[in-house]
């Protein structure tokens, strides 16, 4: 949801995000199949990650999924453990030092790739199965973001994740 560039909420949405790292890969060769996590992969723009069982030929909202590092540790306290493995969460992109609820509705840079939060990436029923009893809730209000991909490009490890100005 994009706010007027006059209103308070605008400006405050608007103000400098401190850049982040990306520090996990993970895609999703097929429903349920365990994921695979290279060191770099290919984003190809208005459809989805390379080698990924997610594509679209409609530009759809849902091309790049990225969850913060900080909120898997915060999914794992709910829990009661000391860590929770990001290929169970499936998501694509894990990240470091930025919120990742301040990119959506904005662009940013990963890598060679721009891409554009489109909306919240919320549990689902698997996180039941996958992370055990109290799974979903553990990661309500923590599941990260879904992104477009804008520019295609390659990204890797260790890459910087900048959020652009605001257009």
């Amino acid at each position: 949801m994009a706010f007027s560039s006059d209103s308070l909420l605008g400006r405050l949405t608007a103000a400098p995000v401190r850049p982040g790292e990306l520090v996990w890969i993970g895609l999703r060769p097929a429903r349920r199949a365990g994921m695979v996590t290279p060191a770099s992969a290919r984003l190809v723009a208005q459809r989805g990650i390379e080698g990924d069982r997610y594509k679209t030929s409609s530009n759809g909202a849902r091309q790049v999924t990225l969850i913060a590092a900080e909120d898997i540790a915060a999914i794992a306290a709910f829990l009661g453990r000391d860590a929770v493995a990001p290929d169970l969460l499936r998501r694509n992109f894990v990240t470091r030092g930025i919120n990742v609820a301040a990119l959506k509705g904005m662009r940013f840079r990963i890598g060679h790739a721009v891409l554009e939060g489109s909306g919240d990436c919320a549990p689902c029923s698997w996180m039941e199965e996958a992370l055990g009893t109290g799974g979903y809730n553990a990661t309500r209000g923590h599941g990260g973001i879904t992104a477009r991909i804008i520019e295609g490009g390659d990204v890797r490890l260790g890459d910087a994740i900048t959020r652009l100005d605001p257009p």
